[in-house]
């Protein structure tokens, strides 16, 4: 079964930190561009970050270039996003993006940004 499976979401305080994980499944994992995106409260899905197949290259939004990173491990078939100095507008539903004979989306994890 093709699948993948978010998971580290939570409330956070502004400054703080989460690291997201997701976990892939039924595909090729370590051929696939793996990428994360959001989607806030009335506004549209946006790529936060993506990953090569190999990690070969890194693409960030500008929004949080310098404070988050994205890595994979292809022996575990994990994607992980560690997000650091979280902003409120950092709110989001977090999605996983894989790509494996079409396009894969994982349910989402709800981040919380708020004192």
């Amino acid at each position: 079964q093709v699948q993948l499976v978010e998971s580290g979401g939570g409330l956070v305080q502004p400054g703080g930190s989460l690291r997201l994980s997701c976990a892939a499944s039924g595909f090729t994992f370590r051929l696939s561009a793996m990428s994360w995106y959001r989607q806030a409260p009335g506004k549209e899905r946006e790529l936060v970050a993506s990953i090569s197949s190999f990690g070969l290259s890194t693409n960030y939004a500008d929004s949080v270039k310098g404070r988050f990173s994205i890595s994979r491990d292809d022996a575990k078939n994990t994607v992980d996003l560690q997000m650091n100095s979280l902003k409120p507008e950092d709110t989001a539903v977090y999605y996983c993006k894989g790509v494996g004979g079409g396009p894969i989306w994982g349910q989402g994890t709800q981040v919380t940004v708020s004192s």
